[in-house]
């Protein structure tokens, strides 16, 4: 297993569309250890998702996984560890809901963003098998922001109000 690098915004490797995956490649030994390095990479970063493409590895893949205490994000629940390859986003509601959003490319800031509360994903998983998940709450909102990625899309492209992009340390100051 390896750390890879992360890159940041302004690489053009994170605004492409990524490449779906065949079954075959993705059963493959070589994206078999993709798989394991972007554990580690996401782990090493202290992250709870990461695609692909922010290894410059443009292929429509990402790990998830909110571990059970996240030091940039406290509150969340724990999630299971997903495995995503070539997904498809169904809105369930027009209702939105908000998060401080963090991205491993965009380090030290965090944007305020508004995303529908309930999705499914339609995806297939490390074994090239077809799944399907209903998401809610911050959950959906993490998947929606990790599948983002693989459309050449980030999280600060998805803000309404640019003026809420702020640096972490600034987020959290308690001194006012």
């Amino acid at each position: 297993m390896a750390v890879h690098q992360i890159i940041k915004m302004g690489n053009p490797i994170l605004r492409e569309v990524s490449k779906e995956l065949t079954k075959d490649e993705i059963v493959s030994p070589e994206i078999k250890k993709l798989t394991l390095d972007m554990w580690e990479t996401m782990e090493h970063a202290g992250g709870i998702g990461l695609a692909a493409p922010q290894i410059a590895i443009p292929i429509q893949m990402t790990v998830i996984r909110v571990p059970i205490e996240s030091e940039r994000y406290p509150d969340a629940d724990e999630s299971d560890e997903y495995v995503i390859f070539n997904p498809k986003i169904t809105y369930l509601t027009e209702e939105t809901q908000g998060f401080w959003e963090g991205c491993l490319s965009v380090p030290g800031l965090r944007g305020f963003v508004e995303r529908p509360k309930r999705i499914r994903v339609d995806y297939l998983d490390q074994n090239a098998h077809p799944q399907s998940i209903e998401l809610s709450d911050f959950l959906a909102t993490v998947f929606q922001h990790e599948l983002d990625h693989l459309i050449g899309k980030l999280y600060v492209d998805r803000m309404k109000d640019i003026s809420t992009l702020t640096y972490d340390d600034e987020l959290n100051n308690d001194e006012g």
